[in-house]
């Protein structure tokens, strides 16, 4: 419901139009990037716009270990729903002993380092 009817999405290279393909989008995401642990920093801001980067970590369903980088151009309406979300990502092949995230499932404890406190 954070999202507008119309919502536009452009993840990578998947382009995805409306709520419900949003949510169709997320799951298949969700089912495909295990154990998901992410760091997100805010870049700038306007009244209707964030930019923000970020850096997350996951496995697929084989083991194999992932670190993500990118960034997210997103746009609000009026009533705070997000209308558009551009995310530009890049997937890093790692060794499990290449990790840096290594919380628990959940949210990222705040004495965590920030992505710049980790050289990324």
């Amino acid at each position: 419901m954070a999202y507008t009817v119309d919502s536009q999405w452009r993840n990578r290279a998947e382009f995805v139009t409306g709520r419900e393909a949003i949510v169709a989008f997320l799951s298949a995401k969700w089912r495909r990037e295990l154990e998901y642990r992410l760091i997100k920093e805010l870049w700038a801001f306007s009244d209707t716009r964030i930019a923000v980067r970020f850096a997350y970590e996951w496995h697929d369903d084989s083991g194999n270990w992932f670190r993500s980088f990118g960034n997210e151009n997103w746009e609000f309406d009026d009533d705070g729903l997000m209308r558009k979300r551009y995310a530009s990502i890049n997937d890093l092949p790692i060794r499990t002993n290449d990790r840096r995230f290594h919380w628990p499932l959940g949210r990222r404890p705040g004495d965590h380092p920030e992505l710049g406190e980790l050289g990324f």
